[in-house]
């Protein structure tokens, strides 16, 4: 008897925890929650002879913040993050705690291209709800084929040769101390 009641619990537990699931507006905050489960990883640098690199600069960009336009040619010879994502991303959303606290302090040293194609109030929405700094920036032209990306989040690490140096797809702890030791090293080279 006291089995059949344990069954019948680990049962309802399922049930709820599939219903939870099943209903959007607790699904992402549960992907969020066991996403920053996986963010507790740092992202690994791409071992040398592996790889690319970026040789067109070619690229415009909208700042969601403002009207001016981004030319992505002024990375050029720099340290830049890019990280592509969405506001409806639970991977995405899960990091970006990790990317607000690395932009925060390397702000000044490297720079940060966070691009999403949605809507320009969907995202400062979002932006501002979750009190985010990020310069975040809409497409305008053609992404450089070197971003081949198919899935988010997707960031690359970039040094001042054009090299990429982490291309991580999925949710990392950006502001960890092996990323921070890279961005370091990139700086002083």
């Amino acid at each position: 008897m006291k089995r059949f009641f344990k069954r019948q619990i680990k049962n309802i537990l399922f049930l709820i925890l599939l219903a939870l699931l099943i209903i959007p507006q607790t699904r992402q905050p549960i992907q969020v929650f066991l996403n920053k489960g996986l963010a507790l990883f740092a992202p690994s640098v791409v071992d040398a002879s592996k790889q690319k690199h970026l040789t067109d600069y070619t690229w415009t960009l909208k700042p969601v913040q403002n009207t001016t336009t981004f030319n992505f040619e002024t990375t050029k010879g720099k340290v830049v993050l890019v990280n592509f994502w969405a506001t409806w991303c639970p991977p995405c959303i899960a990091e970006m705690p990790s990317l607000q606290a690395l932009y925060n302090t390397h702000k000044d040293n490297i720079t940060f291209v966070f691009v999403s194609n949605e809507d320009t109030d969907v995202i400062s929405k979002f932006i501002t709800k979750e009190g985010y700094t990020l310069p975040v920036y809409q497409p305008l032209t053609n992404t450089p084929k070197v971003f081949d990306v198919k899935q988010i989040p997707r960031t690359f690490l970039i040094d001042k040769n054009g090299n990429i140096i982490i291309d991580k797809v999925g949710a990392a702890n950006w502001n960890s101390d092996s990323v921070n030791k890279t961005i370091q090293s990139l700086l002083q080279d």
